[in-house]
């Protein structure tokens, strides 16, 4: 017996006019997947609490804020005890601590080079992208990027809406993703939005990095001549997002691309800053030989995946490898690849088939 998707159960709650009949016949008459879309109900009900606006909120700018604070990295404060539901509290880990630990690995633990620009050596250019998988201990555990040094964000990070298409690409410079196919229960126009160039540069402190130690308990490995002082500077953007919604409001299908990150050092050579930093205190040794692995080829991004929420695979999209991310209660995925310095991602409350297609769609 063939039952529907996840996918498909998710839009019987947010589109149900974007399922087949004969899938709407099959739930009715089937105990697994009523089950299952009691589930979904339930979940979507959560998000849709939390995402209920009051009176007067401008739900645009807010969705703008929102979507510009999810890809921009931020520090994250140690969660106090029982200060939220079970729930809640693995929403925020899941969105807030890869965002550091992007930040941590994608600025300090890059690979090697290209050519020179002005005083800074570019020692990284994302060419794909790998998922490193980091457990809920893992999470907690990840050090915190300022407990070792500064840490400045700079650049226009505001994501902000534009008339259409031919705006976005003049505004980015990016050639905007044109969708073959939007997948069922999926219509309309999208939202286009912009984002510039952010830049965030990582300053190590040998007094800072002491000081951490110190109260982890742990001793703290001498640091290299030179290291104190010098900084690595992760540059991203701009970008270009497309929004298309479900008659509810909600997002149905997001589609971004932006220029790939890059890195430059203000002069200590790569495998200095590398070599050091995997033996800080805090990194988990398995994480540690994850990220050593990866930044062995100096063009691969490691992407910080919540593995006790995300399952990965790897796929060819147009010819590149592309990695898929999938919610273990299959109400989201998302695919992510890199060709010629840009990076494509195409996520929604879709399976994983539906955004493959979408993305091996795009013109």
């Amino acid at each position: 017996m063939r039952h529907p998707t996840d996918g498909a159960l998710r839009r019987l709650v947010d589109e149900p006019a974007g399922v087949a009949e004969t899938d709407r016949r099959h739930v009715a008459g089937c105990t697994r997947c009523l089950t299952e879309l009691a589930a979904v109900r339930e979940d979507a009900a959560l998000v849709g609490t939390a995402l209920t606006a009051p009176a007067g909120v401008d739900v645009p700018a807010a969705w703008a804020r929102l979507s510009s604070a999810a890809a921009a990295p931020a520090r994250v404060p140690a969660p106090a005890s029982g200060s939220a539901p079970a729930r809640r509290g693995r929403f925020g880990e899941l969105v807030r601590r890869p965002a550091v630990a992007a930040l941590a690995v994608g600025v300090v633990l890059a690979g090697a080079g290209t050519a020179a620009a002005n005083d800074w050596l570019p020692i990284f250019r994302t060419q794909e992208v790998a998922a490193v998988g980091l457990t809920g201990a893992d999470l907690v555990a990840l050090p915190d990027l300022e407990a070792y040094g500064t840490v400045e964000l700079t650049g226009e990070d505001d994501l902000h809406p534009v008339a259409d298409a031919a705006a976005a690409a003049a505004e980015s410079g990016l050639d905007v993703p044109e969708v073959d196919a939007l997948p069922a229960g999926v219509t309309g126009e999208p939202v286009h939005q912009v984002g510039g160039q952010v830049t965030a540069t990582f300053t190590f402190s040998a007094q800072r990095a002491a000081q951490a130690a110190a109260a982890a308990g742990e001793p703290l490995p001498t640091p290299p001549p030179g290291l104190d002082g010098s900084s690595v500077r992760l540059v991203a953007g701009p970008g270009v997002a497309q929004v298309w919604s479900t008659s509810t409001g909600a997002p149905g299908l997001v589609v971004g691309r932006a220029v790939a990150p890059t890195a430059l050092s203000s002069g200590i050579p790569f495998e200095t800053v590398r070599d050091y930093l995997l033996e800080l205190p805090g990194l988990p040794d398995d994480v540690a030989a994850q990220l050593e692995a990866f930044t062995a080829d100096g063009s691969t991004l490691p992407l910080p995946v919540p593995s006790d929420y995300v399952t990965t695979a790897t796929e060819d999209v147009a010819g590149e490898r592309a990695t898929v991310l999938t919610t273990r209660d299959r109400t989201l995925a998302a695919v992510v690849w890199v060709a010629d310095g840009e990076l494509t991602v195409v996520a929604g409350p879709l399976d994983a088939d539906e955004v493959l297609a979408v993305a091996r769609g795009l013109r």
